[in-house]
């Protein structure tokens, strides 16, 4: 057991809520489960929207326009698919494997619905999406779109087809993340068939935590975590060693802790007081630009 990352909790899906009417998420955090607003930093915010299926539907189901600055929000999908549309001009649509890595910073306008195509046929639905902290000299920084689709993310292959990381951010051993970020993160999909193993090794003062999307794992030779659970380890020990117990998907977060204030109220997520008025403001002002929904 010596050198392995302590693991300081398993947590299962907390009680889920619904975000408009198209997305049916878990907090995991900050809400979900008491672990404090910084105990994940960089990453402030995971909703996970565990597997569940739409009836068709001619009318998309979704969230309409809404702002937000000082941060970014990823959207990892897994089932469905979701179409973005931004007042920067920016839209795109992502399905099974994608990722949209967007940058609000100084403030944008969005919206994010259910795809037409998929609305009219229904089907499953799963995603992930996190809201990622900027540091302060970034959080007013122009908004910027990145849609990678699945063919685009950087990959790694474990040997003999015993599974795949798909390194969204950072980097896997010789592999570079697809995205670009402004502060030191990894992020991985990573998946593997029953009895294959993996390693990872993070800075111990990196925030870490994994995400069971599919299956069930043994983690560092020791306990189990099942699908829709949390691992929250603590800041202890480096390597960690994941052996998948079913074929399984999950999503591994770490990240350089961001060691600023922080002042989140509603979708805006700033460093000040002041900073959160003068967000609204500018919002009311009309500096976010236009957006119909």
């Amino acid at each position: 057991m010596s050198g392995f990352r302590a693991i300081q909790q398993i947590l299962p899906p907390p009680p889920a809520h619904m975000v408009g009417d198209g997305f049916r998420v878990h907090n995991f955090f900050p809400n979900g489960y008491d672990m404090g607003i910084k105990r994940m930093s960089p990453f402030f915010l995971l909703d996970y929207g565990s597997k569940i299926e739409f009836p068709p539907s001619e009318k998309p189901r979704g969230v309409g326009v809404h702002p937000h600055r000082g941060f970014e929000t990823v959207t990892i999908a897994y089932q469905g698919k979701v179409a973005h549309h931004d007042s920067a001009g920016n839209s795109g649509v992502i399905g099974k494997g994608d990722v949209q890595w967007m940058t609000a910073g100084s403030g944008v306008l969005h919206k994010e619905y259910h795809d037409k195509e998929y609305s009219l046929e229904g089907g499953l639905f799963q995603m992930v999406q996190l809201w990622v902290n900027l540091p302060a000299k970034f959080k007013m920084t122009a908004p910027r779109y990145q849609g990678i689709t699945n063919s685009n993310l950087n990959k790694y292959h474990l040997p003999g087809e015993r599974g795949t990381v798909e390194v969204i951010a950072g980097h896997y051993k010789d592999v570079q993340g697809s995205a670009l970020t402004f502060s030191t993160m990894n992020v991985y999909n990573c998946h593997l068939i029953k009895d294959a193993e993996i390693k990872f090794k993070f800075q111990s003062t990196h925030n870490t935590g994994i995400l069971i999307i599919e299956g069930s794992v043994k983690i560092n030779d020791a306990e189990t975590a099942e699908q829709d659970h949390f691992i929250l380890f603590g800041n202890e020990g480096s390597e960690i060693k994941i052996e998948a117990l079913d074929n399984c998907i999950f999503l591994v977060l770490s990240g350089e802790p961001i060691d600023e204030p922080i002042v989140p109220y509603g979708p805006f997520l700033m460093n000040t007081k002041e900073e959160i008025q003068q967000a609204y403001s500018d919002l009311h002002a009309g500096k976010f630009g236009i957006l119909e929904d």
